[in-house]
């Protein structure tokens, strides 16, 4: 157990089966729907829309249906209409999976720092017993050496 247990849970093998076909099942409703698969700068390049922004494009589409001479004859007021619900609705979905994975990131983070923070004490403990010659400690304490994530020493250079 770790200094700090800020959570103790398990999921079982039932609700992590259960977890994993509703996944599944959401990308599989989603899939028609989902065609679009931006590059790094089209990402970066879009036009992003959030709460704010989805006010202002309803406004200013509710005042151009009232007063049609004021668009542009380019403009396609029906497709932005259709583009504007598609994103609103797309972007309440976003916001309930958003929530969804915060939570998970939450849990995640939190199990995870606990269970690292426990590792590292018994990393030095195992370190302090191998400095001690504790039999059969020197082999853990080289094993877990390799894998430690701290960094790798650099070379010093004059």
């Amino acid at each position: 157990m770790s200094l700090s247990n800020q959570i103790s849970i398990e999921i079982s093998p039932e609700e992590s089966a259960s977890i994993s076909a509703a996944i599944e099942k959401l990308k599989t409703v989603l899939l028609p729907i989902s065609k679009i698969n931006l590059t790094a700068e089209e990402r970066m390049s879009t036009l992003k829309m959030g709460d704010k922004t989805l006010a202002f494009v309803n406004k200013t589409l509710e005042y151009a249906t009232q007063n049609p001479a004021l668009v542009p004859n380019y403009i396609d007021l029906n497709e932005a209409r259709k583009d504007y619900k598609l994103a609103a609705e797309v972007y309440a979905l976003f916001q309930q999976l958003n929530t969804i994975s915060r939570a998970l990131e939450d849990m995640s983070m939190v199990a995870g720092g606990e269970a690292y923070e426990a590792s590292l004490v018994i990393y030095h403990s195992i370190k302090g017993a191998s400095r001690s010659n504790i039999p059969g400690t020197q082999v853990m304490h080289d094993d877990l050496k390799k894998r430690f994530p701290g960094r790798a020493k650099q070379p010093i250079t004059p």
